[in-house]
């Protein structure tokens, strides 16, 4: 599979700087923090979560958990993780879990931890088990339109 047409159209269409990273094939934001080299931190992984009867992408750095009881106070609907049947046909450009952090190239609503903020780049997944994008973090707020909370703990 191959890294989702739209989305890098979409970073071009708006001229901003990214880097393509290929590395060996990983299943997890840590496998991949690992490979690269790059501290947990700076890795944003998508979670998907059920909020009431909407469908929401959560995007934390790989060393930290989603908190789902945040989730709920700030959405005021039961959170629930959302099965991979329950959204692989939403991205059926990409690898299952493997889906960049733009929620609005697929009409979902994206959710940024705040701790994300504090950085000046990220890397996430792009579609694939073998390729990742690196751009600026306000590069990516500006395109992806988030709504910033806090809803995400640091593990150990």
């Amino acid at each position: 599979m191959a890294i989702p047409a739209k989305l890098i159209e979409f970073l071009n269409q708006h001229k901003v700087r990214y880097t393509v990273l290929h590395h060996p094939e990983a299943f997890t934001a840590q496998e991949l923090s690992a490979i690269e080299g790059i501290k947990g931190r700076y890795h944003a992984k998508v979670v998907m979560v059920k909020t009431g009867d909407q469908m929401i992408m959560a995007v934390l750095p790989a060393d930290h958990r989603i908190e789902l009881e945040r989730i709920e106070r700030l959405s005021g609907a039961r959170a629930l993780l959302a099965t991979e049947a329950e959204f692989k046909d939403t991205f059926p450009d990409c690898a299952v879990g493997t889906m960049p952090p733009f929620g609005k190239l697929y009409d979902v609503p994206t959710w940024v931890d705040k701790s994300l903020t504090e950085d000046d780049y990220i890397v996430f997944e792009a579609g694939t088990h073998t390729d990742a994008i690196r751009m600026s973090y306000a590069d990516y707020a500006r395109l992806a339109e988030p709504t910033v909370a806090d809803f995400a703990v640091k593990l150990h």
